[in-house]
């Protein structure tokens, strides 16, 4: 093996110009930002690699990265080569990448924003670490061979319904977004996320059997909010009893403004309004010290100022 002598300006650029001897170790390469890179040369061996926002569209079959691999935001990567092995793979926002390569090895896996992954192949492991996949929308399912985690985080991923038999978690699943409704006998008492915020199984599992004084009761700020998004706006309005603030009328019809307090948080305030055009029903969320459904509206078309806000017809 060569091990270079050269200063680091000067092997980065042999580098880009593809003139670095084979089988050269390094013990850290950062290229990130170079977007003329397409290719590295074969035989390239270090510790950590930095591709992030550079124009590279495939890797060397003979590539070894002992520790990260960070190819985000690298929107011309198409494929991976088979039997990939590295600490921690960083792919976030490689939006042309369809397929995990078959193979992969890794104990850390990041695909965040990866919006047209589609296949992740059975021989394609990770053990020990977390996996984050968020909004991977096209991805539908996860390989059985995907059996030991700390973290999995699938906000986002909304054609995924169903985890693989036999998973564990030592830390925590956030199915934000999802279309998980139960989990496999292996994640019983696992801990749940909403985006972060950690949830109980009713939250995640049975919002409907949520009550307006469970909410109201909630001290947790954040928690009460992800109990609002299950539940609905519009049932939690009805089931709290929401004060009436304003009503008017528009070309869609009736409007109403209505308020709930919140203790320990700004106050939930909804302007409920029709379209005129489908007829159906809106109830839109606003800031708390609006007063008037004109100022609902306006607020949501952009305006500060509601004085400023003339339309011709509202629709």
């Amino acid at each position: 093996m060569n091990r270079p002598t050269k200063t680091a300006p000067e092997w980065k650029r042999q580098l880009l110009l593809g003139q670095l001897p084979q089988e050269t170790v390094l013990r850290s390469i950062d290229l990130s930002g170079e977007g003329t890179l397409s290719t590295l040369p074969d035989g390239l061996r270090c510790f950590s690699l930095n591709l992030s926002k550079t124009g590279v569209c495939g890797l060397p079959a003979d590539l070894l990265v002992e520790f990260k691999t960070d190819l985000s935001d690298c929107t011309a990567l198409e494929s991976l080569p088979r039997g990939l092995k590295t600490g921690s793979l960083v792919l976030s926002r490689c939006v042309a990448l369809k397929a995990l390569p078959e193979d992969l090895e890794v104990n850390f896996l990041t695909l965040d924003g990866c919006a047209n992954l589609e296949h992740w192949p059975e021989s394609a492991r990770v053990s020990i670490g977390t996996v984050s996949a968020r909004e991977c929308a096209n991805l539908s399912r996860l390989p059985a061979t995907l059996q030991s985690l700390t973290n999995l985080d699938l906000r986002g991923c909304r054609r995924i319904g169903a985890l693989p038999p036999g998973l564990r978690l030592s830390g925590w699943l956030d199915l934000a977004g999802t279309g998980i409704q139960s989990l496999p006998d292996s994640l019983r008492g696992v801990r749940l996320r909403w985006r972060g915020v950690e949830i109980n199984a009713q939250i995640a599992f049975f919002p409907e059997t949520l009550t307006a004084a469970q909410i109201l009761a909630e001290p947790n700020a954040e928690v009460r909010r992800v109990m609002l998004e299950r539940h609905g706006l519009e049932n939690f309005l009805r089931d709290a009893h929401a004060h009436v603030l304003d009503e008017d009328t528009d070309p869609g019809g009736p409007r109403r403004l209505l308020r709930v307090p919140m203790a320990g948080d700004e106050a939930l305030v909804c302007v409920s309004l029709r379209c005129p055009s489908t007829a159906r029903q809106y109830l839109i969320r606003v800031p708390p010290e609006t007063k008037t459904c004109h100022a609902a509206v306006a607020w949501t078309a952009g305006y500060d100022d509601p004085d400023d806000y003339h339309p011709l017809a509202e629709t």
